[in-house]
């Protein structure tokens, strides 16, 4: 796993800070300036590879907005159907809430069509404060959703651990950065 189109974009990405967070504008986690082809077969290349690992799967799940074109991907390339965790409430029967805190907003997320003993993988861009993906386990287990894996490309925080310790799973990280007074540095791959 060389990863070297995620390095570099990495390394070429602009970083800003918003109040005291330190945000990377990058494709994968954007969609900004562009997403190159290549950079994303690569990612979703590397996540295919450990999501096969897992066994069977019913359904690869996402948060919107910028898990889907990896969900995309993944599904084609898989053949098993994604689930998108919306921003917009539908009201559809059994449609369930999730209240999301990250490291610079809070909003609602709503879970459709998922079920009881349904076997699924999230997927997601970037892994942060772990504000989104705690509160989706904690709703997702509450529905008796069996979480096979979580597949990140990026990881920024400092949560993977405590994540995989609370939930008791597996939280594979392409590659892990820190931004440190606006400067990154690519740490290593997973834990």
């Amino acid at each position: 796993m060389s990863l070297e189109h995620l390095k570099q974009s990495l390394y070429d990405a602009p970083i800003i800070k918003k109040g005291e967070y330190y945000y990377i504008i990058h494709p994968i986690t954007d969609g900004v300036p562009m997403i190159a082809p290549e950079l994303l077969k690569e990612v979703t290349d590397e996540m295919k590879t450990q999501i096969k690992k897992v066994g069977k799967i019913d359904r690869i799940v996402t948060m919107e907005a910028m898990g889907i074109p990896l969900a995309s991907v993944l599904s084609l390339q898989l053949g098993i159907p994604f689930t998108i965790i919306r921003k917009r409430e539908y009201g559809l029967p059994g449609e369930v809430s999730v209240e999301q805190v990250t490291g610079y907003s809070k909003s609602k997320l709503y879970i459709n069509g998922l079920k009881k003993g349904d076997r699924v993988v999230i997927v997601d861009d970037v892994l942060s404060t772990g504000g989104t993906l705690r509160a989706v386990l904690t709703v997702l287990q509450k529905l008796g959703v069996d979480v096979l894996g979580v597949y990140i490309a990026i990881d920024k925080g400092e949560c993977q651990k405590e994540i995989c310790s609370l939930f008791k799973i597996q939280l594979f990280a392409l590659i892990r950065i820190k931004i440190t007074n606006g400067s990154l540095t690519i740490i290593d791959k997973n834990l």
